[in-house]
Parts: C-alpha cells; structure tokens; sequence
C-alpha cells in the first residue's frame, strides 16, 4: 500500500511548466534532487485514474525517492510505502 503525503515542490520549467522537481520540503526539510532516475505518467482524461506524472528521484544524500504530480489539480505527492 502506498502513503500520498502532500509536500511543496520546486521545478524545473523548459519548454513546459513544472517540467521536473528540481527541490522538495517535508516537515520544513529541503532535498535536493541531483537527478531524476525514472519518470512514467499513469491516467488520462477519459478515466477515473487522475493524470499524473511520477519522478524517481536520487536526492543529495543518496536516498530514492517518488513524486507524483497530479496534473488536474497541479498538486503535488511524495509516495511512501506503508
């Protein structure tokens, strides 16, 4: 089972908004994100299943971590394991 647990992200933005998380805060705590390792997207417009992009992501002191961003709501979720 998977925890969502909202967190406030900064991004990247090129030639999209919100391109990839460049930063994440949890409970007041920064991670650097040094680079992202994995990247998928899940749902559509047409399902039940909210529009999301998912990060993997390797912060600066080693640890993984997964990001998803629903697109609808521009909301952001840090994805923990329960």
């Amino acid at each position: 089972m998977i925890k969502l647990i909202p967190v406030k992200v900064e991004c990247h933005s090129g030639y999209k908004a919100d391109e990839y998380p460049r930063r994440f805060f949890r409970d007041e705590h920064a991670f650097e994100v040094l680079e992202v390792t994995d990247r998928w997207y899940q749902g559509d417009q047409d399902s039940e299943i909210p529009a999301s992009n998912y990060f993997k992501v390797l912060v600066t002191d080693g640890s993984n971590f997964i990001l998803k961003h629903v697109l609808g709501n521009d909301s952001w979720f840090l994805c923990e394991k329960v």
